[in-house]
């Protein structure tokens, strides 16, 4: 008989609180006091730590209950609040709709045994845990993310800026350009660091519709190449006034004398309308203009990653062949082409302000 192996459970990516004993002991609406376990404050952080993002669901006056939570002094740490008097499952699917998350990533908790089956009747991928299970909920492997990122560790604070930007956005009536110049961003591009890392592994597994390759680089091949010489892993970050996009893009570049060659540029898909992409490459041109070398980058077409085919044409690059890629290792697969640029100034971005090395010795 083969051995069966259970696959791990999904983690969970938002856990959806009650307040009413079980966040808090006692009730708002008939006690005169509420009292917030030191020990759950101390899983909401190290929750938040984790980066599992966090919201409510309670049947409660809002404006009471989220007093309260303002008194408690842990309110920034709530995403989504849904404070009202419909049914919970309502609440639930809201949050997980606003996230753009799946249900089986949510998971609530609540003390009321008939909230937890209104739930899970209408949200049967949503993971229910009774009150009494708070204290073990750090330990429990979905709620345990085998490696923690720079991102991760600040991804409430992403969701809340992405939040008031897109409202601001709803209520703004001017065109496009004027919005991003009003947003004051800003780009940053530098060389990848070990605690990068695995945000930029991250980035060449998960990007599929701005991935020029969707070549994964796992973490050794990433190492390997930082400790070479001719080789540049190169993130990029991106900020607004409104606070971090956090890591957005991976350039992996080797540079020869002739010709410096785009290995991979993967960029996420929340930042394709700032125009990061097209930013990216306009600085790399610049930089390879700089000191008289050609440009090569590796493409392999998808059916989701037009959008990045379009930013490597617009930029100028070509299937024209060029006796400078001559000397250039051939593509790790049949369907990959191999796009050529020859050097000529760009001009700059007009609507963020970018910060990044000099690739030029």
């Amino acid at each position: 008989m083969s051995e069966q192996r259970s696959e791990p459970p999904a983690l969970v990516k938002c856990l959806v609180w009650d307040l009413d004993n079980t966040l808090w002991q006692g009730t708002l609406t008939e006690d005169e006091e509420v009292v917030l376990p030191e020990s759950v404050r101390e899983i909401i952080l190290a929750l938040d730590a984790r980066g599992i993002l966090q919201a409510v669901a309670s049947k409660n006056d809002h404006d009471h209950a989220w007093g309260r939570l303002e008194k408690l002094g842990i309110s920034e740490y709530f995403v989504l609040p849904h404070i009202g008097w419909g049914p919970k499952s309502e609440s639930v699917r809201s949050i997980a709709d606003q996230l753009n998350f799946a249900p089986r990533t949510i998971a609530f908790i609540d003390d009321q045994p008939a909230e937890r089956a209104e739930v899970a009747y209408h949200l049967p991928d949503v993971r229910c845990y009774s009150a009494d299970q708070v204290e073990a909920l750090p330990t429990l492997p979905e709620f345990s993310p085998v490696v923690s990122t720079v991102d991760s560790r600040r991804r409430r604070q992403m969701y809340q800026a992405g939040f008031r930007r897109e409202a601001e956005r709803a209520e703004f009536t001017g065109p496009d350009e004027e919005f991003l110049r009003s947003l004051d961003l800003v780009m940053t591009i530098g060389r990848a660091t070990d605690e990068e890392l695995t945000r930029v592994e991250e980035l060449t597994l998960r990007t599929s519709q701005m991935n020029a390759t969707g070549v994964h680089y796992p973490d050794a091949a990433l190492r390997a190449l930082m400790s070479d010489p001719e080789h540049e892993v190169l993130v990029v970050a991106m900020a607004d006034r409104f606070g971090p996009h956090g890591a957005v893009g991976v350039l992996l570049l080797e540079k020869r004398p002739a010709v410096w060659h785009l290995k991979l540029l993967a960029t996420s898909c929340r930042v394709v309308s700032f125009g990061a992409g097209a930013a990216i490459l306009r600085w790399l041109i610049d930089q390879a203009a700089s000191v008289g070398v050609h440009l090569a980058a590796d493409f392999r077409a998808t059916d989701r990653n037009r959008m990045m085919e379009v930013a490597y044409r617009f930029a100028g690059f070509t299937d024209q062949a060029c006796a400078c890629t001559a000397g250039l290792p051939a593509a790790t697969g049949d369907d990959i082409q191999r796009l050529h640029l020859e050097p000529a100034p760009q001009e700059p971005p007009t609507t963020l302000r970018l910060s990044a090395p000099t690739l030029a010795g």
